[in-house]
């Protein structure tokens, strides 16, 4: 009896997965800020910095990098939802690193110009390096349902319709938890066009903007370098319009000039040019860490032969912030002290600043992460600190001084809501335009209270109250 049994064909040598340095170190970045809290911002650098150390990576390396994971951070809600309809579990149910990784490919596949068919397979190698073979499976399985449609026909298919639920629509279509969407279209008012341009400016790349420290550096030495303009407002300010590696540029490795977005830069600029009645030798900055607007701040007034004490209530910080002003044309000092429990007498200062802590709802551009890490309740546990620190800085300052506060959050619970709970209680107080003291920056408002915003300035939506101390 014959054997009519086929040989069988013999087994495929096992291939071992490709590793692909860029993804890897996306990967890691991801995890490192899912795991551990941590931000990109301060994550990404030195993983760029080690890999360039080893050989691994160029500058185009470098740049997809970076893409990758910033560009997965600001649209992992639009991810989410499309993921989320590719699988046939719950997502809170998918692992977060098989999650981290999806939205990695679907980043590839949706917000690059990546071929398709690339960007599912540089994705399962990836997966085969970080996850193995067995997850690597799902994650083709799932990238090739999300590679059946571009961004606008999966959007069509997850965001509900703006008719029924404005809000949501917008949520899932610009990446943004939905109580961010409310509260920052409260904060803005106006039609759908604005709000729509707010999140669109939310998810894009901010340029890297340098200030040139008055008296250390200037603005023409700054323009020296590559694809670099000036600022749109402060004239201290010098943009990066190719982003680049600003710990690169001399005057910054030395600590003549910082990254200081423009809107931080205004925020002290109308401060210090508030006129002012009397005395202007002695400034505060009492929440200044890490320093940037102190810097600022401690520069200008040495030009007037003023004084800057820059107060910071974790060592630390203080510790960053004297970092920053070393090197300062003229006096100041740095403490560590708790800016609600001053280490100063009352009246003490003739113009005072508090930037306070807050949600960051104003800098998502630059920590995209920080809208899904962020939840209402959080106000509340800011709100005591917001209050408690605006109104000591109305007890240091002498009557006919100034006081500015400011936030990197447009949200009106910490913005006038804060200003307006707090002038109740010094009567002796009234509110100065901010307007004027900030010349051509236009799209201001009614006043006098100034906000700025992404779509409308190029900056962060950084917030500023003037009030003058009058009795």
């Amino acid at each position: 009896m014959s054997d009519t049994r086929r040989p069988r064909r013999p087994a495929k040598p096992y291939r071992r997965p490709q590793k692909d340095p860029v993804r890897i170190l996306a990967f890691e970045a991801l995890r490192a800020v899912d795991e551990r809290d941590a931000y990109a911002n301060l994550v990404l650098p030195p993983l760029l910095r080690k890999a360039r150390e080893k050989g691994d990576f160029d500058g185009r390396d470098a740049a997809l990098a970076t893409e990758l994971v910033y560009g997965t951070l600001r649209r992992q809600g639009t991810y989410d939802a499309i993921i989320g309809a590719c699988v046939d579990r719950p997502l809170r149910e998918v692992d977060p690193p098989v999650l981290d990784v999806l939205s990695l490919g679907a980043h590839q596949l949706l917000g690059t110009r990546i071929p398709s068919h690339a960007a599912v397979s540089a994705t399962v190698e990836l997966a085969r390096v970080v996850l193995g073979d067995g997850r690597a499976k799902f994650v083709n399985a799932v990238l090739r349902k999300v590679a059946g449609n571009d961004l606008d026909g999966w959007l069509e298919k997850v965001a509900p319709p703006y008719e029924d639920d404005p809000e949501d629509h917008l949520a899932v279509v610009h990446s943004h938890p939905r109580w961010v969407v409310s509260a920052l279209w409260d904060s803005l008012g106006g039609p759908r066009a604005g709000i729509e341009d707010l999140l669109e400016a939310d998810n894009e790349r901010p340029e890297v903007t340098l200030v040139a420290r008055p008296g250390r550096a200037t603005t023409e030495e700054l323009l020296r370098e590559e694809a670099a303009l000036p600022g749109r407002w402060s004239p201290y300010a010098v943009r990066l319009t190719e982003g680049g590696e600003p710990g690169a540029v001399d005057a910054v490795r030395e600590g003549r000039a910082g990254v200081q977005d423009e809107g931080s830069q205004l925020v002290a600029l109308a401060l210090a040019n508030v006129p002012l009645d009397g005395p202007d030798g002695k400034w505060l900055d009492g929440c200044a860490g890490p320093g940037g607007k102190a810097a600022l701040l401690a520069a200008l007034a040495a030009e007037r032969g003023a004084v800057l004490l820059a107060s910071e209530k974790q060592p630390h910080r203080a510790g960053l912030v004297a970092k920053a002003l070393a090197g300062n044309p003229g006096p100041y000092q740095v403490i560590a002290a708790d800016g609600t429990r001053p280490a100063w007498r009352p009246g003490s200062f003739d113009r005072v600043l508090v930037d306070v802590p807050c949600t960051g709802l104003g800098a998502l551009r630059r920590r995209p992460e920080a809208r899904w890490r962020r939840r209402p309740e959080d106000l509340d546990g800011f709100a005591p600190l917001q209050r408690g620190l605006l109104s000591t800085a109305l007890e240091s300052v002498r009557v006919g001084g100034v006081v500015g506060y400011a936030t990197c959050s447009p949200h009106l619970a910490e913005t006038r809501a804060v200003v307006g709970d707090v002038l109740k209680q010094f009567p002796g107080t009234e509110l100065i335009d901010a307007r004027p003291l900030l010349p051509g920056v236009g799209i201001l408002g009614d006043g006098p209270d100034v906000q700025l915003w992404p779509h409308l300035h190029g900056t962060d939506a950084m917030y500023l109250a003037l009030i003058r101390r009058t009795g």
